[in-house]
């Protein structure tokens, strides 16, 4: 069973930075697209990133690009979260997934969620 365990979420600053963690298991990383979705208050959930190990592959969506950027640690079971530069509009919810094939499908493992707020 994957299990996703997400933490690191809190109240920031507009302009600094948080690091988000999910500790996950029942999976092996290199088989498996992991990544971070978001949802704010009053809209859709939207995909953040999503990286698959196997080739290397990562997409971001374009408000975070050169803000944000994801790493996992193998050895850990570890999937991080780098945010900075933040925003009030990066307030959201932040869930960490993991998923056979491709993030946000429909067979997509999500973890519990850690709220991020940031402050103008």
């Amino acid at each position: 069973e994957v299990q996703l365990q997400a933490s690191g979420g809190g109240l920031v600053q507009a302009g600094g930075s948080l690091r988000l963690s999910c500790v996950a298991s029942g999976f092996t990383f290199d088989d498996y697209a992991i990544g971070w979705f978001r949802q704010a208050p009053g809209k859709e959930r939207e995909g953040v990133v999503c990286t698959t190990n196997s080739d290397g592959y990562t997409y971001y969506i374009d408000s975070v690009k050169g803000r944000f950027f994801i790493s996992t640690d193998n050895v850990r079971n570890t999937v991080y979260l780098q945010m900075n530069s933040l925003k009030p509009e990066d307030t959201a919810v932040y869930y960490c997934v993991a998923d056979p094939a491709a993030c946000g499908s429909p067979s997509t493992s999500w973890g519990q969620g850690t709220q991020v707020t940031v402050s103008s």
